[in-house]
């Protein structure tokens, strides 16, 4: 049985630092012909002399990286408003919405089609929003602690680089997203409280002032950071992970169209333990900006350990969809604008030098 386990293990994306090395290359590979030497270094120099808009780092990458995240993160969230107003009301009023096709079917009962649709201008716009810092801000912080780092420290530590980089963006981009998701979950699960963007706003300031839009914004780290971090360390490692033991033949001699079903099966896979992670604390706002006066820890003690797992089944089928989808998005402006795409990290020359891996 031991023996079937070891093999998984040390293939695990998210394997230790120290292990790594053993995994990446303590053992020496047999030395490769000339030819395949040749054509491997060829293929990296016409990668290294592809044309690009701009540099990897610049104002330039940075602002067209917000763009991507805008429309990978605003496009996908209003995309999927039907599932997501279901799932928001099975967590606040479970004895009415027994079930996602329970929902759907009380919900297109009483408002009609058009009813599935509610909330989705404050969705489209916080999470534009969201998506311009979320995905900006993990370029810039990814880059600044991998300087901070160094090129050795950031290549055995990139899972935690990944996680880092990762909270610090997300930490912003819940800001930018509270006030519309407290709108949001107000018209999706208050009937008869507001039907548009613009009945809620007005009404949420009147009633709470300036407090309405950001009571949330504590729960939201608490489901958004976490979500965040293992979107994007799940993500980077599962690419790594795909490249090394899966697709049969390297990155570089992949076409954009391969890297780009790769990007989206590796989506998907990090997708699914984002909704996970993240349910519980999603539970929690969803009946946080529905009820007024109570507390994150109020609400959290009175749903209870089975009451914060409401939802969860909708809420895997549509994070699992809208992460992939995202990353597809992301990744295919990166592409449209020609903007530099590293390859998955390799250990740095003075690294294997300092390990005795070349001669």
């Amino acid at each position: 049985m031991f023996s079937s386990i070891a093999p998984l293990a040390r293939h695990n994306p998210f394997y230790a630092p120290h292990f790594q090395l053993v995994q990446d290359g303590v053992r020496k590979r047999p030395a490769e012909p000339a030819e395949a030497s040749a054509t491997r270094r060829s293929l990296a120099a016409a990668s290294a002399d592809e044309e690009y808009s701009c540099e990897y780092g610049s104002l330039k990458f940075y602002a067209l990286c917000g763009v991507g995240g805008v429309l990978s993160c605003g496009l996908t969230h209003t995309g999927v408003v039907p599932l997501d107003l279901v799932k928001c009301r099975m967590q606040v009023d479970p004895q009415k919405y027994k079930s996602i096709f329970n929902g759907f079917s009380v919900t297109i009962n009483e408002d009609g089609v058009r009813g599935l649709a509610k909330g989705w201008a404050p969705t489209f716009i916080g999470y534009s929003m969201q998506g311009l810092c979320k995905f900006g801000f993990y370029e810039v912080f990814k880059i600044l602690y991998g300087n901070m780092l160094g090129e050795e420290n950031a290549y055995l530590w990139r899972t935690s680089l990944y996680l880092a980089a990762s909270a610090s963006a997300e930490f912003f981009a819940d800001i930018a997203l509270a006030p519309m998701e407290a709108a949001k979950v107000r018209i999706q699960t208050q009937p008869g409280y507001a039907n548009t963007l613009r009945q809620a706003l007005p009404k949420m300031f009147a009633e709470e002032g300036i407090w309405a839009f950001y009571k949330g914004v504590a729960p939201l780290w608490m489901r958004q950071i976490p979500y965040t971090m293992m979107k994007f360390a799940c993500f980077e490692r599962t690419v790594e992970a795909l490249y090394k033991y899966v697709v049969p033949k390297p990155r570089s001699e992949c076409t954009k169209g391969e890297q780009l079903v790769v990007t989206f099966v590796a989506g998907y896979i990090a997708g699914v333990f984002c909704a996970i992670v993240s349910h519980p604390a999603d539970s929690v706002v969803s009946v946080l900006n529905k009820e007024k006066g109570s507390s994150a820890s109020q609400v959290l003690m009175r749903l209870g350990f089975k009451g914060v797992w409401k939802g969860l089944f909708a809420r895997i089928i549509m994070i699992g969809t809208l992460t992939a989808l995202q990353w597809f998005i992301y990744d295919s402006v990166k592409v449209y604008f020609r903007l530099p795409r590293p390859p998955p990290p390799e250990m740095p020359e003075s690294l294997k030098k300092k390990l005795g891996l070349t001669e």
